[in-house]
């Protein structure tokens, strides 16, 4: 077999986010590589079903052949070959989440032959990931100044434990990603979001989660506008709450935070976490926060010439993306650099 690219699971982060950015590296650069002591940072080591999920989505997308492919393995050898476009289904059959699948993926149909649909089984709002709503109206919009996007139709939701969400995503590849240049935060001009309930639970609960995450947001605006309401039962079959909040600003910017109640929790606990996470990113200046930034590190790397973006507190997830990254990509240099209470994460190519 080919010589491999090895990559060692366990350092920095030490999670589910090396297989990711190892398998899309290795799909967009056409190299072989090994995975190895996968996900060796976490209680239990080793491919989860949503892990593999990932594994064989991406062997589908790029027609490759998978050594190791098989829950609880903590090694994966991957050799990719032709990156097709056409549709594919990945059904995890736990709460495993949707958008940790679509973060494998999407990079990759981006530079697909044709266009590309995907139809994705789980979690649609789950703890440890972000929600699919973060997803369409923060990150989304992210990647549209890079010059590329994604259609999503939400079919059905899926919360912890049970899962059972579907999405489609449809994906048209681009000839090339656009170097973006998000330094300049300007001024916080609008503030809204969603709080959602779903199953039995009652529509107050939304009101409360609303009304908590107004109530810390509105020094930065006069009027947040977060919309209440309970999900369709055909969309949400069982119990589920929480909450988005998105910002946007004078230049551009959109940056956002969101939180998922927990079980015995008040519902104002879960508005006021949500809205503090928002504040921290706001009140540092960045003009991306700290769920988005480790996300656009991977188009950092592909776009057609340098990018630049102030962050806040730069995250291990970041850090663990730029570690992978840089082995795939000799030429992409990536410079961390500190502006008061802010960091400008620069990428050369």
């Amino acid at each position: 077999m080919e010589n491999l690219l090895e990559i060692d699971g366990s350092e920095l982060e030490g999670g589910g986010q090396i297989l990711r950015i190892a398998l899309s590296m290795s799909v967009l650069e056409k190299l072989p590589v090994k995975i190895k002591n996968i996900r060796a940072g976490r209680s239990k080591p080793g491919l989860l079903e949503q892990h593999l999920k990932g594994v064989e989505l991406m062997r589908d997308l790029s027609n490759a052949h998978v050594k190791g492919a098989l829950l609880g393995c903590v090694s994966v050898d991957f050799f990719p070959k032709i990156l097709k476009g056409g549709s594919y289904q990945a059904l995890v059959k736990t709460a495993g989440s949707i958008t940790l699948l679509l973060q494998v993926a999407l990079p990759c149909c981006l530079f697909a032959a044709t266009d590309t649909e995907l139809e994705l089984h789980g979690g649609t709002n789950t703890d440890m990931a972000p929600q699919i709503d973060y997803t369409t109206e923060v990150y989304r919009p992210n990647l549209e100044k890079f010059g590329a996007t994604f259609d999503m139709s939400l079919i059905r939701r899926g919360y912890f434990p049970k899962g059972g969400g579907k999405v489609l995503i449809n994906i048209r590849p681009v000839n090339e990603l656009k170097p973006v240049t998000l330094v300049d935060r300007g001024e916080i001009r609008s503030i809204h979001g969603w709080s959602f309930v779903a199953g039995v639970l009652p529509i107050r609960i939304a009101e409360q989660m609303a009304s908590a995450a107004s109530e810390k947001l509105k020094r930065f605006v006069d009027n947040v506008e977060i919309e209440v309401y309970k999900e369709d039962k055909e969309i949400a079959r069982d119990n589920g709450a929480g909450i988005i909040l998105v910002a946007e600003t004078s230049t551009g910017c959109i940056l956002g935070s969101s939180d998922l109640m927990k079980r015995g929790e008040q519902a104002s606990v879960t508005g006021t976490r949500a809205a503090e996470s928002l504040i921290k990113s706001l009140d540092e200046g960045a003009c991306v926060d700290q769920y988005c930034q480790d996300q656009l590190i991977i188009l950092m790397a592909l776009a057609n010439g340098t990018s630049r973006i102030r962050v806040g507190e730069v995250t291990l997830h970041t850090k663990t993306a730029i570690h992978v990254i840089q082995k795939f990509v000799k030429s992409c240099k990536f410079n961390i650099i500190p502006d008061g209470r802010t960091n400008i994460i620069e990428c050369i190519k």
